[in-house]
């Protein structure tokens, strides 16, 4: 057996299994955006149901790899297995809901429904709980090499808060609480957009709203930073084969962090144009400000970054060009 296949072997078997089946549920639910054309909120029935499949496919495969770094892996296969429950459960319910024809989150509009969602609700706050614990398992992980060590604790660490914005879109809208002040109350507590109702015009696949704020994209920004700072570790990695630079430690750990920064940068910007109720897609003057400032600021860190190499490794990199 490979190297590779050695080191797969070790990852978390529940967390594989889940994913393979998040696999299946992925084209079953194309299938489904096929042969059903039910709509609700503005969009296929069947994309919410493909959209988590990939996306706890994802986390999953990331995780199993995550907690095979781990020298006691006792405590973290156990809250591992936990969130494999967790997220089941969560996906069940999604399916559910979407034969029945109704959303899944934010829905109180019946008996059903409100049991539904509040267990969906105390699901993810146990898996934001569970994440944490193997957060804190993989801060305290010895990693020899010390850009991988720093892409895969602020990884962690930028997607814990990433989950964690989700809870902005648990709270009522404006219109909501007037609705319950005037009577005529839907049932529905919690919303994507801002400044506009949901399901209204969209990006495609995404969904995310293109005449307001939506909260999804913070969201969604912050947990990938879990696969996105590490890669670009693997990636300073390769290249330093051809970039005589990048062969140093301390170089590549020091792109790292600013990348992380610049990362974190990029959630913390988003977050704050989906809460003033900005589209993604139509910055205002003080968004496109700062995205300048951010693009400025992880610019000028690289370039410090790659000069802070020793010389000689300067010297060469400059006659390699």
């Amino acid at each position: 057996m490979s190297a590779p296949l050695r080191q797969a072997a070790t990852w978390h078997r529940p967390m594989l299994v889940l994913a393979g089946f998040m696999g299946v549920m992925a084209v079953v639910s194309l299938g489904g955006l096929v042969v059903d054309d039910r709509v609700l909120l503005g969009a296929p029935i069947w994309l919410k149901p493909f959209k988590f499949a990939v996306s706890i496919a994802i986390y999953c495969v990331t995780w199993a790899w995550l907690t095979a770094l781990l020298p006691r892996r006792r405590l973290a296969d156990h809250v591992s297995t936990v969130i494999v429950l967790l997220l089941t459960i969560e996906y069940v319910i999604i399916v559910v809901q979407v034969v029945r024809g109704t959303t899944s989150h934010f829905n109180y509009s019946t008996p059903l429904n409100a049991t539904l969602f509040s267990i969906m609700a105390f699901s993810i706050a146990a898996l934001w709980t569970a994440t944490l614990v193997l957060t804190v398992l993989l801060l305290r992980t010895p990693i020899a090499d010390p850009a991988a060590r720093w892409a895969i604790r602020l990884g962690a660490l930028i997607s814990l808060a990433g989950l964690a914005l989700g809870a902005l879109m648990t709270s009522p809208t404006s219109d909501q609480l007037d609705s319950m002040e005037r009577g005529t109350f839907d049932g529905i507590i919690g919303a994507h957009s801002v400044g506009v109702a949901d399901g209204g015009p969209g990006l495609p696949i995404t969904g995310w709203s293109t005449t307001g704020g939506d909260l999804r994209i913070p969201h969604f920004v912050g947990m990938h930073a879990l696969q996105f700072v590490p890669l670009f570790a693997l990636l300073l990695s390769r290249l330093a084969t051809r970039a005589a630079a990048l062969r140093h430690d301390g170089v590549r750990t020091r792109l790292v962090l600013v990348a992380a920064g610049g990362y974190a940068g990029v959630v913390g910007l988003v977050t704050w144009q989906a809460l003033r109720g900005q589209p993604l897609l139509s910055p205002d003057g003080w968004t496109l400000a700062a995205a300048g400032a951010l693009t400025a600021a992880v610019v000028l860190g690289a370039v410090g970054a790659v000069r802070a190499a020793p010389a000689p490794d300067r010297e060469l990199a400059g006659s390699t060009t």
